[in-house]
């Protein structure tokens, strides 16, 4: 697991962002990508079950979540996140390669917020993650 953080906001404001993907190159990626937005911290998980320990220990914000993963899939995961009273409220992004119709609707019927399909644009996943973080804090 990693940590990323940025300096024009103390930890305590920072939106804590879940990267949870099987491949190593991914996660990196998205991390990269990530690291302009100086209000956001991020933490990443290898598997589903890896990812509900973090969840449990540090409760993110939103989770970057991959479909295709060992142990438990992106859709159980979302799942057990969306039907679990303590972490519905975690907005979760699929990003993956799978882009039929069918797969946007599964991960719609398990609850995702947000669907991002692989190859990652930059500036699409900075852009939503920003309208999420926006969406998020005017409602706090």
């Amino acid at each position: 697991m990693t940590e990323m953080s940025g300096t024009s906001q103390s930890d305590g404001q920072k939106f804590h962002i879940l990267i949870v993907d099987d491949n190593a190159q991914n996660m990196e990626l998205l991390e990269v990508y990530l690291e302009e937005m100086p209000d956001v911290r991020t933490s990443s998980a290898c598997d589903g079950l890896q990812a509900l320990d973090v969840i449990s220990a540090d409760k993110p914000d939103l989770i970057l979540l991959d479909i295709m993963m060992p142990k438990m899939s992106g859709f159980e995961l979302c799942k057990q996140i969306k039907t679990n009273p303590n972490t519905r409220d975690i907005i979760i992004i699929m990003v993956t390669a799978l882009n039929e119709t069918a797969d946007i609707e599964r991960a719609t019927e398990c609850g995702t917020d947000d669907y991002l399909t692989k190859p990652i644009d930059r500036k699409a996943l900075i852009e939503l993650v920003r309208s999420q973080i926006g969406a998020r804090r005017s409602l706090h």
